[in-house]
């Protein structure tokens, strides 16, 4: 059985319209915090009360934006964030998502003073 093998866009094929597609859906958006907490990690963690159906669609969906990287190993499908390659490429928009993702929990239902 040959392994598993995976396209990946090449950085400068990277597109910000496509990376900001992949980031505006809340399920996505959480996988890629995960990822950044945690570094490199089995696809099923991303999501285990998910179908797997599900979970293939949004993991690609970010592989083929370019906001991951993805290999298999074994029967297990590893997969870290390209944040090295999002930097090259678009400098703190990942940072900057996440810190206003991480926020945006903190607005929730404070009034303005």
């Amino acid at each position: 059985m040959s392994p598993r093998i995976y396209h990946h866009p090449d950085t400068g094929e990277i597109a910000i319209p496509r990376v900001l597609f992949a980031l505006s859906d809340p399920l996505r958006l959480n996988m890629v915090r995960m990822l950044a907490e945690q570094g490199e990690t089995d696809s099923i963690d991303l999501g285990p009360d998910l179908p797997r159906s599900t979970l293939t669609h949004h993991t690609s969906l970010l592989r083929e934006s370019g906001v991951v990287f993805v290999r298999a190993e074994g029967r297990k499908c590893m997969i870290r964030l390209r944040e090295d390659d999002l930097e090259a490429r678009f400098p703190g928009l990942l940072g900057t998502v996440l810190t206003g993702y991480g926020n945006a929990d903190d607005d929730c239902g404070e009034a303005d003073a």
